[in-house]
């Protein structure tokens, strides 16, 4: 590991060991893995290796918390379908800042910050800070093929997005995931894995899988389990302004992962999701 990456996967064990919102697996949630997906790109391939949900059971006394309730305020607020100009009303505008009111009060945002202060990569001033987060994650801008602003960070990485009513891409969230199986929009097709990647486990918090949303297809999507929203948002924050590099190695917990992080114009998050290469010996 090169020196930014130790100092990096230090700072994101902090995170990790102050997430106190974080589920249990195997007490405040159940996922059942079942099979392995298919390679299929089409919906309507016979590629589905699970026959039943992800999610067999969750807790939601937890969406009761703060952080939570705010996050999940935020999800109703997009048009999924790249292409479709974004209407942001000034009460979404006000969701938006009121869950970034609660995430800058949690340990882990708190972590973040400093941190970040230290490397003069964000200001000390909070109110400023929270202007360089919305700046970052919810301002929008116009993606690949569209002409208006039509999408943000925050939209493609927690919500997820459409392209041409037949590919999904983004969604990186579990709670958006559960939310939408829950209402019967999203079809589990199993889990990924390829040569290298170590068999996913039902009891840890990273899983690659595939699934349908809104008669598209996420061939292969990353994403944590069972994390708090603001163990992600700072997280990722931290890689964006910190990284140059659009994937950066960090190893903490049970886990050495890539964080892949893609920058749209410098400003803002363009996808960002861990991949997870291997479990490590618990620290």
């Amino acid at each position: 590991m090169i020196e930014s990456d130790r100092e990096l996967s230090a700072m994101v064990q902090e995170l990790w060991d102050n997430d106190i919102n974080r589920l249990k697996p195997g007490k405040d949630y159940r996922i059942s893995l079942q099979g392995k997906a298919g390679d299929s790109m089409n919906i309507n391939d016979n590629n589905d290796g699970a026959g039943y949900p992800l999610f067999t059971f969750v807790d939601e006394n937890i969406f009761k918390k703060e952080t939570f309730l705010a996050f999940i305020s935020l999800l109703d607020n997009y048009e999924s379908d790249t292409g479709e100009p974004e209407i942001v009303t000034p009460e979404e505008v006000a969701e938006n800042h009121k869950f970034l009111d609660s995430i800058v009060q949690t340990p882990t945002m708190k972590i973040a910050h400093k941190y970040l202060v230290k490397k003069h990569l964000s200001p000390e001033d909070e109110t400023e800070f929270k202007k360089q987060l919305y700046r970052i994650w919810f301002e929008l801008y116009a993606r690949r093929g569209s002409s208006r602003p039509d999408s943000s960070g925050f939209e493609h990485v927690f919500v997820g997005e459409t392209r041409g009513g037949r590919t999904v891409i983004g969604f990186h969230n579990w709670i958006q995931l559960y939310l939408q199986e829950k209402l019967g929009h999203i079809d589990y097709k199993g889990y990924s894995v390829n040569a290298n990647s170590p068999q996913p486990d039902e009891n840890k918090h990273i899983l690659a899988l595939q699934f349908s949303w809104k008669n598209g297809i996420k061939p292969k999507g990353s994403i944590f389990i069972g994390v708090s929203p603001e163990f992600e948002f700072a997280l990722y924050t931290l890689c964006f302004l910190t990284s140059p590099n659009e994937r950066v190695k960090v190893q903490f917990s049970f886990y050495d992962v890539e964080i892949v992080c893609h920058h749209y114009n410098q400003k803002h998050i363009g996808t960002t999701y861990p991949v997870l290469l291997r479990y490590l010996n618990p620290r």
